[in-house]
């Protein structure tokens, strides 16, 4: 006869063998912050178009305003909104502002990077050089006595914002900000790219940057891509909403 101290513990243990699964794990929870950084020769009011999406979807929204007085300086000032958040964010970047993300998107608050129309550098390369590599449309830049390039205002619209109203191109135009030529030289260290995941939207008539560039930086990034057919490289300004669902995707990324 089998001891009852011993049929005891075995009761117990098989009770415990036939209980009912635990709590279901939660399902991962959506990013809720996104920070918005804006390229050369304009500012972060570019994105209000995609911000006002953001928001009503009920996104969290920062908006860096880089002094674009040099490269170290723009991504001091993205670290800086960074180092603000209250948890996980995706990092977005319009032109010149995608190798700012390629390098602040090594902070430990970004989940995931989304290229616009932008720059994702690997180490070593610039923007100048790959500029050559594939030679966009854009006329020349202007350049001041102390080191910094614009646009020429006349070729403004047709070369940086071609599918917006003319009225807002102009805008666009006479606010441009003047933007250190050596930031375009800097060599891009340690991408951010090659450690979380990203995603990309080609601006197929883009003039400013070779949309051909683009799908290069996209492709060599296994970067989940979008194509906006006839943008410009206002893409982001002329096509907000394909812009807010490709950062939407990014945030709902598992």
């Amino acid at each position: 006869m089998i001891p009852r101290a011993v049929r005891e513990i075995a009761a117990i243990v098989t009770a415990g063998l036939f209980v009912g699964p635990g709590p279901a794990t939660p399902p991962p929870t959506p990013i809720r912050n996104i920070v918005l950084v804006h390229g050369a020769f304009a500012d972060g009011s570019g994105w209000r178009g995609v911000y006002d999406i953001l928001v009503r979807d009920g996104y969290h929204v920062t908006l860096v305003q880089q002094p674009l007085t040099s490269f170290e300086a723009d991504v001091a000032a993205t670290m800086r909104q960074l180092d603000q958040l209250d948890g996980p964010c995706v990092l977005v970047g319009h032109s010149y502002g995608g190798a700012v993300i390629t390098a602040a998107g090594n902070h430990p608050r970004v989940a995931a990077l989304v290229y616009v129309a932008a720059h994702a550098l690997d180490e070593g390369e610039t923007e100048v050089a790959n500029g050559k590599r594939y030679p966009n449309a854009a006329r020349p830049l202007e350049s001041t006595p102390d080191g910094y390039v614009m646009l020429d205002p006349a070729n403004f619209p047709a070369d940086f914002a071609a599918d917006l109203p003319p009225a807002d191109a102009a805008f666009m135009a006479r606010s441009q900000i003047p933007t250190a030529k050596a930031a375009f030289s800097a060599p891009a260290k340690d991408p951010a790219w090659k450690h979380k995941p990203s995603w990309y939207a080609v601006a197929t008539l883009d003039r400013m940057i070779n949309p051909d560039l683009e799908r290069m930086y996209a492709s060599r990034a296994h970067s989940h891509v979008i194509e906006v057919q006839g943008a410009s490289h206002a893409v982001y300004v002329s096509h907000p909403r394909e812009i807010a669902a490709l950062i939407e995707q990014a945030a709902a990324h598992e």
